[in-house]
């Protein structure tokens, strides 16, 4: 089963609480923009490690290239 932006959101949102979330791609390249609570006091590398960390396995096995913003909910609306 191809990979989409659709089965991205819902690995992420099911691991990790997100109050903005949304995905495109086109099945190999994916972008993606994350608000989520978690990130507060998190350096960048560590809120990618906590998207990795929803993503499991699949992000060597499903996802090919997945660029990332992510935002507090604070500077989402900043």
């Amino acid at each position: 089963m191809a990979t989409t932006p659709e089965l991205i959101h819902s690995y992420i949102s099911n691991g990790l609480e997100c109050t903005h979330l949304h995905v495109e791609g086109d099945g190999q390249h994916f972008t993606a923009v994350i608000v989520s609570p978690a990130f507060a006091g998190k350096r960048p590398i560590q809120r990618h490690q906590l998207v990795y960390a929803a993503l499991g396995d699949r992000m060597r096995e499903e996802i090919h290239a997945l660029s990332m913003k992510t935002l507090t909910p604070e500077e989402y609306q900043g």
